[in-house]
């Protein structure tokens, strides 16, 4: 089996084997990961995977939406944030601007690093202290 086998079979299990939150972690990562990557595409003037790489941090983010429970008091302050993601994510898509996909990053980056800290003090309470992510 290649590296490269091996590596795709490990991504597929970590993927499988995810807790929902763990998941939902995954996804930040990704959309930060596609944003970057869009980013690099604009400097090096490929617009075509540029597209590419917004559209798919898009995604990301309907997913993110998708996901909330319309039942819980956050989904009402979280939805307008991530609808302004996308509609920035959309913007920088048109305009070729970098500084609103830096915008974009900073705001699921603040995402990211919240989901974070909620999965380490759930783990905390669920088997102690020393629980890390």
């Amino acid at each position: 089996m290649s590296i490269q086998q091996q590596y795709q079979t490990y991504k597929n299990n970590s993927v499988t084997t995810a807790s929902p939150g763990e998941l939902t972690l995954m996804l930040y990562n990704g959309c930060l990961k596609f944003i970057k990557q869009a980013t690099r595409n604009i400097e090096k003037d490929n617009h075509e995977q540029k597209n590419v790489n917004i559209q798919k941090a898009q995604k990301i983010i309907q997913e993110l939406m998708v996901t909330l429970d319309p039942k819980a008091e956050i989904t009402k302050e979280i939805m307008p944030l991530y609808d302004y993601i996308n509609n920035r994510l959309m913007e920088a898509n048109i305009n070729n601007d970098r500084a609103i996909l830096e915008e974009a990053s900073g705001l699921v980056t603040e995402f990211r690093d919240t989901w974070k800290e909620v999965i380490k003090l759930n783990r905390q309470k669920q088997y102690g202290q020393g629980a890390n992510i």
